[in-house]
């Protein structure tokens, strides 16, 4: 009989302290805070396929808020499509673009005059 009371009170105390803040209890909502890591990443990819000419290649950072990167694309015409951008929440999204070398086309090939 006496075990039986010594977990009661064992139990109540436990269920007291919990309400108090004791052992990783609130006991408050207002003690309440949520942690915010601001997010960072970093990554990077290349292609380069000479069989079917997909050659491209791209970096982008992000810390916090502010975005910055690259890419760069192989057009068909020969040349080379760069783009550098930021992005962040006070200037939005920002792009330069370049155009890199002289296009060329290839001839064609109708069968005869119009």
């Amino acid at each position: 009989m006496y075990g039986i009371k010594a977990v009661l009170i064992f139990a109540l105390f436990a269920l007291a302290a919990c309400q108090e803040g004791y052992w990783g209890g609130h006991g408050h909502d207002d003690d309440h805070h949520d942690h915010y890591a601001p997010p960072h990443y970093s990554y990077e990819y290349k292609v380069h396929d000479g069989h079917t000419g997909d050659i491209k290649s791209a970096h982008e950072t992000r810390e916090g808020d502010v975005v910055k990167g690259y890419y760069t694309l192989k057009e068909a015409d020969g040349t080379t499509r760069e783009v550098h951008y930021t992005a962040d929440k006070h200037h939005g999204f920002n792009a330069e673009v370049k155009k890199i070398g002289h296009a060329h086309h290839a001839p064609s090939h109708h069968g005869g005059y119009y």
